[in-house]
């Protein structure tokens, strides 16, 4: 072969938006974006609007959900019947926000079409605003246990249910901002701290029932001590379940945290 065989193409017949390799060969410099990835950016920041504002729905639930189980609980303390009742029909309200969230995630999937992890993470809210919704649903059967109680002497101060109240008050909010923060670590600790919940749960059925057994006048009283007991501890297994979910968005693994 004669070194004209390697002699690299003439500049000028170059095509637009390619250059030359060592060997003369086109090699396209910046590729135009296909017609998916320029849909893609396009329809990007849509995506990001309508998914912050299922985050912020999302928050505006969990702030109301904590905000009702602290107000049962005050409403119990303090023996006020009217409070517990603002917190029952409050419950109408939380279930409304939780099919704003629905109708944010539908409509962020039909409109933006949301693939892999954005999808995912869209599921995912709108299961954790079901959870959200029936602790919601607990704050207020418990404030109806404190609307029956509110004319009653307390039960030996209410036998722990103040403090499992209070706990179970401060795992929705730490759950919320776990979500949305998408902090595995924190996910993990407030279920953790659902141990404590179940600790509590049993300490008060355990003495509730000894109160019962030396006096049946505290056999009502005591009952819907149990029971709102139970509506709180039925709140940190929910709290587990968001938990879950967290962890497996943020680390992609299935941890099993109900142990």
């Amino acid at each position: 072969m004669t070194d004209d065989a390697y002699r690299p193409a003439d500049p000028s017949q170059v095509r637009s938006g390619m250059s030359l390799d060592a060997t003369g060969e086109h090699v396209r410099e910046n590729p135009a974006p296909t017609a998916v990835e320029a849909a893609h950016a396009v329809a990007r920041p849509a995506l990001d609007r309508e998914m912050r504002d299922v985050k912020d729905a999302i928050i505006r639930l969990g702030s109301s959900v904590q905000d009702a189980l602290l107000r049962a609980m005050d409403a119990l303390v303090r023996h006020d019947a009217e409070a517990a009742t603002a917190v029952i029909l409050d419950d109408a309200r939380m279930n409304a926000m939780r099919t704003e969230v629905e109708d944010l995630v539908i409509l962020a999937i039909a409109t933006q079409s949301p693939v892999a992890r954005d999808l995912r993470f869209l599921l995912m809210l709108d299961n954790v605003a079901g959870e959200l919704e029936r602790i919601g649903d607990y704050a207020a059967n418990v404030a109806k246990q404190a609307r029956k109680l509110a004319p009653e002497p307390p039960l030996k101060e209410y036998v722990h249910l103040p403090e499992l109240g209070q706990l179970a008050a401060d795992g929705v909010g730490r759950i919320t901002r776990a979500l949305i923060d998408l902090d595995p670590d924190e996910a993990r600790a407030v279920a953790a701290a659902d141990d404590e919940i179940d600790r509590l749960y049993h300490a008060i059925i355990e003495e509730t029932k000894a109160l019962m057994a030396a006096d049946g006048a505290n056999v009502e009283r005591g009952l819907r001590i149990v029971f709102a007991a139970h509506y709180l501890e039925r709140a940190g297994d929910r709290m587990t379940n968001i938990a879950e979910d967290v962890v497996f968005l943020a680390t992609g693994h299935v941890e099993d945290l109900n142990q």
